[in-house]
């Protein structure tokens, strides 16, 4: 497995564990015989300090492709959580992991977790990805609020 795809996955991780921000974490799953799985991400992407999201560490999944990094990984939450660029399925809509919009190859895995980060608290209300999270954030932001807390609560880190 010697694809440019395994070759960027292996320099990101080496990059990663060199350098990442504080409080997150990315690592590939391991596959059935323990081996690493470089297709196969678990990031931790944590709640900003000073917003409803702080104290909760919300789990990623990031699955790439053999066209990476040409291609942008697929990246899930997991639960899904509830916010208004969060499919139901937990798929993650922001334009840098869309391929036809701001996706580009030089982007890294910790670019992505800190976009990822930034939707948290700062929806786009242009790409509404799941109906209710986008109506209460439009039209009752203290019931948004209220349930980003509540979400948060059931997120907090392993200790």
């Amino acid at each position: 497995m010697s694809s440019i795809a395994s070759q960027r996955l292996k320099d990101e991780r080496k990059n990663w564990r060199k350098d990442h921000p504080p409080e997150f974490y990315a690592r590939p799953n391991k596959k059935a015989d323990n081996s690493m799985n470089l297709m196969d991400w678990e990031a931790g992407i944590p709640g900003k300090e000073g917003t409803d999201w702080e104290g909760g560490v919300f789990k990623v999944h990031m699955k790439f492709s053999e066209d990476y990094p040409m291609q942008p990984p697929t990246c899930s939450f997991m639960p899904p959580l509830y916010h208004p660029n969060i499919y139901p399925s937990g798929k993650i809509c922001l334009s840098i992991l869309n391929a036809d919009e701001g996706w580009r190859p030089a982007i890294t895995i910790k670019q992505m977790v800190l976009g990822i980060q930034d939707l948290l608290n700062n929806p786009n209300p242009n790409s509404p990805a799941q109906s209710a999270a986008y109506e209460d954030f439009k039209r009752n932001r203290a019931v948004y609020n209220k349930k980003i807390r509540e979400q948060t609560a059931k997120n907090l880190p392993d200790v």
